[in-house]
């Protein structure tokens, strides 16, 4: 599968490329898991964005989290998200491998901390990371933290 990967930090972020961002991540977050919460919450602001496009369109999106935002002493990956016409095609796999590189490039190779949802344990797991903390209720859905070492 062709896909064009971007990492940008916030500033960098073209005004076209935020709205599809934020628009991918509502369309998912809010419509598809009828969640009402408030997205922009302004970590978006110091973290890096990594966008996937296929043939143009914006189809899954991740922000890296510096250590310090979100957890005291390990950088996090967060808003991991991608476009229902993609499921089951492999993009989700290529997105958490991409953002696991990029954490590494730019804050070497510490621990990364992710908010995952309950069900998506295993998919997380198979890239390494472990339950670290129990179970949580975050906007109505059930979250485990995990941390790949």
């Amino acid at each position: 599968m062709s896909l064009t990967k971007i990492s940008k930090a916030f500033q960098e972020l073209t005004p076209h490329e935020m709205y599809e961002m934020l628009r991918l991540r509502s369309e998912v977050f809010v419509v598809e898991q009828t969640c009402v919460f408030l997205d922009m919450d302004n970590k978006d602001q110091q973290c890096r964005h990594l966008l996937l496009y296929k043939e143009g369109e914006l189809v899954a999106t991740s922000r890296l989290v510096p250590p310090g935002l979100s957890y005291p002493d390990a950088m996090s990956i967060g808003r991991i998200v991608t476009s229902m016409q993609v499921r089951s095609t492999g993009v989700g796999r290529i997105l958490v491998d991409y953002s696991i590189e990029e954490c590494y490039r730019l804050h070497g190779h510490g621990p990364i901390k992710i908010g995952a949802q309950v069900y998506a344990q295993g998919f997380y797991e198979s890239f390494g990371f472990v339950q670290s903390g129990p179970e949580y209720d975050e906007d109505g859905i059930p979250h485990i933290e995990m941390t790949k070492a």
